[in-house]
């Protein structure tokens, strides 16, 4: 992994994502702290995002459903701007270098909202994980969105608890994108499910902040670091590295994703496919030429999970795709060790699956 990838220089282990988010916004709060900028207190987020189920991760995200029974309880120093998601969000005949500049100035209008001196952190998942199904940004997007931060000296949190740790073929999703996070969040790749552990990773100038002032992070949990786990972690990290499994995740991805497309491209009620590596989802609509949603009250992605279970592979489904009531997807997500046969028999599987439940091309 290198010493410090990115100018990540320090890692505090939890138990869980959500855990990491917490402890990634304790951490950046505190780090204004110790800079003395104590009048920094928001943060801003993104639509259709996911950053967690914990009170302070769940009013981060912008998961619509999983808010709403909470939103009297949440904390109000979260805001939220536009994602990058060019199938949903992307004007007719805009071109992507014009829409990462709209979304540039969205963002910019926000600390401008806000008062660009109350800003902690702008805070994103780098591949969208759960809420709209591996999103990944156009070119550009991140670097835009960091040159944003930098200019009024907020800081950049990369939320990498889905994709990270190998999941789209790098170890840090980031390293595609042309931008390291000041403050970057684990977890499942992490411990490759052996173990429950998550965690943050800190770039040098916070651990510099922090050690130079009060010393140590205001923050902790009875299981924070917890041996066993991260003896688990360390080992999953090790096989990863000794067997090369990240170019498996590469060679595999380019299949899973060439497959997914040859399989699906045509069908009438898939409107997008989309990821990188072997994180790769699938949308559904009702109809391709408007993109219109299908009925949420037909669970067409809980339709599609079951009848791919029953054809033996488990897939992960989600609705509310597009604002948190409409849309409809599923993350297609196979083991780093899977091989060519696997990957040719999920394909088919997933067909069959598909057209068990709604119908073929």
């Amino acid at each position: 992994m290198g010493e410090e990838p990115g100018g990540l220089a320090r890692a505090y282990f939890v138990s869980s994502g959500s855990e990491a988010m917490e402890a990634a916004l304790k951490l950046s709060r505190q780090y204004f702290l110790e800079m003395g900028q104590p009048q920094r207190r928001r943060y801003i987020a993104r639509r259709q995002s996911y950053h967690g189920n914990t009170l302070g991760a769940l009013g981060l995200g912008g998961n619509m459903a999983r808010r709403e029974p909470y939103a009297p309880i949440l904390a109000d120093c979260f805001s939220h701007v536009s994602p990058c998601f060019a199938y949903r969000g992307q004007g007719e005949g805009e071109s992507d270098a014009a829409y990462v500049t709209r979304l540039a100035a969205e963002l910019e209008a926000e600390f401008q909202r806000l008062g660009p001196d109350s800003v902690i952190a702008f805070v994103a998942e780098t591949v969208v994980g759960a809420t709209t199904g591996c999103v990944t940004a156009l070119s550009g997007y991140f670097p835009a969105m960091r040159e944003v931060c930098d200019r009024h000296g907020a800081l950049l949190i990369l939320d990498e608890v889905m994709c990270g740790m190998g999941r789209t073929g790098t170890l840090h999703a980031w390293e595609q994108e042309g931008v390291a996070p000041d403050i970057q969040t684990i977890a499942k790749g992490l411990g490759g499910g052996y173990q429950p552990i998550g965690g943050v990773l800190a770039g040098r100038r916070i651990v510099d902040a922090l050690s130079a002032g009060s010393g140590s992070l205001k923050h902790g949990h009875t299981y924070q670091a917890h041996p066993v786990a991260c003896a688990a972690a360390l080992e999953v990290q090790r096989i990863i590295r000794e067997d090369r499994l990240l170019e498996n995740v590469r060679a595999m991805g380019e299949r899973l994703g060439a497959g997914l497309r040859d399989r699906f491209r045509g069908h009438a009620h898939v409107g997008d496919i989309r990821g990188r590596g072997l994180f790769w989802a699938l949308e559904f609509v009702e109809d391709r030429a408007t993109r219109r949603s299908f009925d949420p009250d037909l669970r067409i992605n809980d339709r599609i999970k079951d009848a791919a279970l029953r054809r033996g592979i488990a897939i992960y489904p989600m609705g509310g795709t597009v604002d948190g009531k409409q849309g409809d997807h599923i993350i297609i997500a196979p083991p780093y060790i899977a091989d060519a046969a696997a990957i040719d028999s999920i394909m088919d599987r997933l067909g069959d699956a598909v057209q068990d439940a709604i119908g073929a091309n």
